[in-house]
């Protein structure tokens, strides 16, 4: 008798285990569910070849006085409610022959800064391009930086592109696109 009790209030915690699952699935506020992404992206585009100045500019955004490259990698991603986060590494002045040797490898700025660029209805005929910056974020010398920002976007975001800016002006780094090794 005594181990058939013993038994029965061993168990008794587990009896209270569905219930207590049961409870949480169906919580009030429901599951936590991550915003939808706009955009995900493994790859951008360091600026050279007809890209550097101001003589091509993407979007309105014109790319850096020098060639840049990236070393390891940028990644990032864009989600609905304009939450963005890129991870960089290695985003540095290519070893071309116009750039500095005491730049080449390297980066000379103290932050980057993210715009995001979209499409937009500007009425019921017309479209127009809508680009939001966010703050500055620390980047060290080898190019390395973490974005983690919130950016307001237009409604509608159509076609979204993704830059890396300076910190100090109004210029691209890297944009979202790829150039093969081909």
């Amino acid at each position: 008798m005594r181990k058939r009790l013993i038994v029965v209030i061993a168990l008794l915690p587990l009896l209270a285990l569905p219930s207590a699952v049961s409870a949480k699935s169906h919580h009030p506020s429901g599951p936590v569910v991550p915003p939808p992404r706009v955009l995900a992206f493994d790859h951008m585009y360091g600026v050279d070849g007809p890209f550097v100045g101001d003589a091509n500019p993407i979007r309105g955004v014109i790319g850096d006085e020098l060639p840049w490259t990236i070393t390891h990698f940028i990644k990032g991603r864009l989600d609905t409610n304009g939450h963005l986060r890129i991870q960089v590494k290695g985003l540095v002045f290519t070893d071309d022959p116009e750039v500095p040797p005491e730049l080449q490898g390297k980066n000379d700025e103290e932050t980057f800064r993210a715009l995001v660029s979209c499409t937009t209805e500007v009425s019921n005929t017309e479209v127009g391009t809508a680009n939001v910056t966010t703050d500055g974020f620390a980047a060290n010398v080898e190019g390395d930086s973490d974005i983690d920002a919130f950016v307001e976007l237009p409604n509608p975001c159509i076609a979204p592109i993704v830059f890396i800016l300076s910190g100090s002006e109004d210029k691209w780094f890297a944009v979202t696109g790829f150039e093969s090794e081909d």
